[in-house]
């Protein structure tokens, strides 16, 4: 009698698949979350550069104030740092605009990391299953032979009393 096929095999298969499609998802919503970080230590950088560049340019309107630089040069200097002021403030609302994506692609990784888990756990039932299975169904071969041989025994013995039998009764 050839080795049982494991009735759940199939299903097997098949939760086997979906642990590897797990696996991919998870590894491609790191990739998109790595993206998404670059993204933002870009925006952060272009954000930093121009508060730099403010900063830089209120220390020189600064200076020409202490130095008593005439009125239209000063008036020129503060126009020009109400627009810094403003780009400013569009980075800072890419920075923020950004860092919800990233909260977004991090919750992704997140839920992506809990089906796997949810995945893996379901394998590992499966095998233990399947292990159990292999167990019960060998136990039962063996009590299944053992009985045959039993038998065999059984009939070898009878036959041999009948023999015996027969060659003292001729």
């Amino acid at each position: 009698m050839g080795e049982e096929k494991y009735p759940l095999d199939q299903l097997a298969q098949i939760k086997q698949k979906r642990l590897e499609e797990a696996e991919k998802l998870l590894r491609e919503k790191k990739e998109a979350l790595a993206r998404e970080q670059e993204k933002m230590d870009q925006i952060e950088k272009k954000r930093d550069e121009v508060k730099a560049h403010y900063t830089a340019k209120l220390t020189q309107l600064r200076e020409k104030l202490d130095e008593g630089t005439s009125t239209t040069k000063i008036t020129q200097m503060k126009q020009y740092l109400k627009l810094v002021v403003e780009d400013l403030a569009v980075e800072e609302k890419k920075v923020k605009a950004q860092k919800k994506v990233l909260e977004a692609a991090e919750k992704h990784v997140e839920e992506a990391r809990q089906d796997l888990f949810k995945k893996q756990k379901d394998v590992e039932k499966l095998g233990l299953h399947q292990k159990e299975w292999k167990k019960e169904t060998h136990k039962i071969k063996e009590r299944r032979e053992a009985n045959e041989e039993d038998e065999m025994g059984s009939i070898m013995h009878h036959l041999k009393k009948i023999d015996k039998k027969r060659r003292t009764h001729e």
